[in-house]
């Protein structure tokens, strides 16, 4: 019992983490404020709907999450789907130099929630094994 109430935490935890960013999708004035990165000038409509697209993806992943906390079927494809996320983002950032401090600050963000990720798919192993 106390295997799946810790497991549906931290998956809302997770979900949290990822389903928020997603309200860049729409408030798109907040992307230099979660980004550190300024959307005006030349080519800004481009990179303001790649980072609004990426905002709604994210959100998806999140909303995964969070249903898999409640619905236990849903658990493993969303874990996976979370830690392909939050890990090829890692993989990305930790592998690009000279990122801002916005950026890696998620990148830090990330590298919690995917911990929290990984307790999680392991409480849900015990309870299934």
């Amino acid at each position: 019992m106390w295997l799946d109430r810790a497991a549906t935490a931290l998956l809302l935890l997770a979900g949290a983490v990822n389903l928020l960013p997603g309200f860049v999708a729409f408030a798109p004035s907040r992307i230099t404020t979660a980004y550190g990165v300024s959307v005006d000038g030349a080519h800004s409509a481009d990179l303001t709907v790649l980072l609004r697209h990426r905002a709604v993806l994210l959100g998806l992943v999140g909303l995964s999450l969070i249903c898999a906390a409640f619905i236990s079927s849903l658990r493993i494809p969303a874990v996976t789907a979370g830690a392909i996320s939050m890990g090829s983002f890692l993989l990305l950032a930790y592998s690009t130099s000279g990122l801002n401090s916005a950026t890696m600050r998620v990148a830090r963000i990330d590298v919690a929630a995917i911990v929290l990720l990984a307790v999680a798919a392991v409480l849900v192993w015990r309870k299934n094994a």
